[in-house]
């Protein structure tokens, strides 16, 4: 009579990226965050298109003209990514994660990758669906332009990566604060408040150190026609990425080190 030994589950990256798929979608507040990031972009995209009397007193680049409504989805896919991780702390979930997978590194990792894939490809469905909705009442305009005019596509999907890059800066910044309420002021702070408080420094380069700062950096990456003063596109994609990979990296050093 043979006897036989259960074997258990490893931990794998595949299974981690699994549990931390299903983790998200499971949630009320992913279905409810993300629909409405995809409609208050479109209602607002097609709102200020419909009331634009062509007078062209404002002078936005018209890719950033239509896509103003992404000022809510900065908010609301950063809120996303810090109830990923300060959530699971507010909860105490995180206990069940980390016991499950000791090294507690891939989680991270895991919850980056899966939020950076939800919310790459919903901006970049939503600004590819307003930008020609919006532009059937721009015909004839100052802001007319056509998907293949240059730029256009390049804007949008920029618009798109800068976007998901704050989202997983915003999951890191949960991941330190391990607070919900003190990651969303750490985040707004950064992206919108401070940029504009040193902008008022009468200093040269406390003004070039801005541009590259999240928030201005998607403007430029979201800019079909590069604005004097602003980041190239290439140098704001790449500024995204260091804060993005600057934050993960600190996040990952505290996870290692704290107890959970």
């Amino acid at each position: 009579m043979t006897s036989t030994t259960a074997v258990p589950y490893r931990v794998t990256p595949t299974r981690v990226l699994r549990s931390e798929w299903h983790k998200l979608w499971t949630l009320r507040s992913t279905w409810i965050t993300l629909i409405a990031t995809s409609v208050l972009t479109l209602a607002m995209g097609l709102g200020l298109a419909a009331s634009y009397d062509g007078s062209g007193e404002g002078q936005l680049d018209t890719v950033v003209f239509v896509l103003l409504g992404t000022q809510f989805a900065t908010v609301n896919l950063g809120v996303l990514g810090i109830l990923a991780t300060a959530g699971e702390y507010s909860t105490g979930q995180v206990r069940a994660t980390m016991t499950a997978v000791p090294r507690r590194l891939p989680v991270l990792w895991s919850k980056a990758a899966v939020l950076a894939a939800v919310s790459f490809a919903l901006c970049l469905w939503t600004n590819l669906l307003t930008f020609p909705l919006a532009q059937s009442f721009l015909d004839g305009t100052d802001q007319s332009a056509a998907l293949g005019d240059p730029g256009v596509l390049r804007a949008l999907a920029g618009n798109a990566a800068g976007l998901t890059l704050l989202a997983v800066t915003a999951l890191a910044i949960g991941a330190l604060a391990r607070s919900i309420p003190i990651a969303v002021g750490v985040f707004i702070g950064l992206v919108m408040i401070l940029p504009e408080v040193l902008a008022m420094l009468p200093y040269d380069i406390v003004d070039d150190a801005v541009r590259y700062f999240p928030g201005n950096a998607l403007t430029a990456l979201t800019t079909a026609q590069p604005q004097p003063g602003q980041a190239s596109p290439g140098t704001a994609l790449l500024a995204l990425l260091l804060w993005t990979a600057a934050t993960l990296a600190l996040a990952a050093a505290t996870l290692r080190r704290r107890d959970v």
